[in-house]
Order: C-alpha cells, then structure tokens, then sequence
C-alpha cells in the first residue's frame, strides 16, 4: 500500500459519505490515523474515533466536535459505546465477527454502515491471510439482513498502486423499520450519492 492509498480516505466510504445525515455523528472504528474520521469533519460531522491505538489521532483530541475512545475490541472488556447511536459508522480494513451485530445496534433510524474490508481470496495477493481476517462471500450481506437496507455490496479482486486485494464492501441503511411506501418498504437510497464536495 502506497503512502497516498494510507492517508486518502477510502473511495467507498467517499462515494457514500453523503449518504449520511448532514451534522450526524460518525463513528470511525479501528480508526488508525483518522482518515475517515478526518474527511466526516471536513463534511461538518461530529466524529467519534474507535482503536486501541489512537496516537494517529492525538492531533484531533482538542477539537471540539471530535471524541476520542481508547479500546480493545478484541479483549474481554465490555462494548464500549453500550446504548450510543450514529448517524454513520465506518469500518475499513478491520474484521472482528463478535462486534458485527453490535454495529447494527449501533445504528441509530436511518444511520449508515460504509464497511470495507478483505474478504476470502486475499490470501493469494499477501497480507491478511488468516481466515478470522477475510470475510466468506455474502458474509457482511448476512450481518444486516433483516435489519438494513442494502445500498450497494460488492466482493472481488480490486486493483491497488502496489498490489491487488480481495475486498467485501457495503452501505447499508438502518430504515427497514420505516414505513415510506405502501408497501411497507423503505424509499430506496441513491446508489450515487452527489459528493457536495
């Protein structure tokens, strides 16, 4: 991975950005350097920023419209935003299956999940290689099926600048349990959101 490919935000998560209702809290988990949470600030979103590590985020602890969390998702302690709701949440490059209902509770009405990460496959391109780190065909489809309405998913091989990966990606809209239409089926969401950028 390229320095630029490090610090850009995610294509994926630009192109749904938008989706995300205008002054929303977003929460950016396993937030690295911040560069989701980053780009929801320049859109005028309050931003929660999610990792074990937040030193790649110590330069955005004073801004007001920014909370910090420290925690190990992985470890045995409790969820750390039990009873929060966001208006978005963002998940890039970080798979750890028990939080993935804990996300879909996370959303609050008509909040959406942009999730991005390497799915089986990727073995053959280099790292993650595990199997706990790469998601089986659908597998992010089954994490909110019932609950959110699907945007957009894709999974296949994507081209980088240095090398190809296996990627799953989602948006999807926590408004099942809305009733917009007679039906009883929620409007659907454009599939290409205007960057208002």
């Amino acid at each position: 991975m390229t320095v630029s490919e490090t610090v850009k935000p995610s294509s994926w998560v630009c192109r749904f950005a938008p989706l995300v209702v205008p002054g929303g809290e977003v929460l950016d988990v396993a937030c690295g350097g911040g560069r989701h949470a980053r780009h929801f600030l320049t859109r005028g979103h309050p931003v929660v920023c999610l990792d074990r590590d937040v030193t790649g985020v110590a330069d955005l602890a004073l801004l007001a419209r920014v909370e910090i969390i420290t925690a190990d998702l992985e470890g045995d302690g409790p969820w750390p935003l039990a009873g929060r709701t966001f208006a978005g949440i963002i998940v890039v490059n970080y798979l750890h299956r028990p939080i993935l209902p804990l996300l879909v509770d996370a959303l609050a009405p008509g909040g959406v999940l942009v999730y991005e990460t390497f799915g089986q496959g990727n073995e053959r391109f280099g790292r993650p290689r595990r199997p706990q780190y790469l998601l089986r065909p659908g597998e992010l489809l089954d994490m909110g099926r019932g609950r959110l309405q699907v945007v957009a998913y894709e999974h296949g091989v994507a081209a980088g600048n240095s090398r190809s990966k296996v990627v799953q990606r989602l948006c999807a809209v926590n408004d099942l349990g809305t009733v917009a239409r007679k039906d009883a089926d929620p409007n659907p969401h454009s599939i290409d959101p205007p960057t208002g950028e």
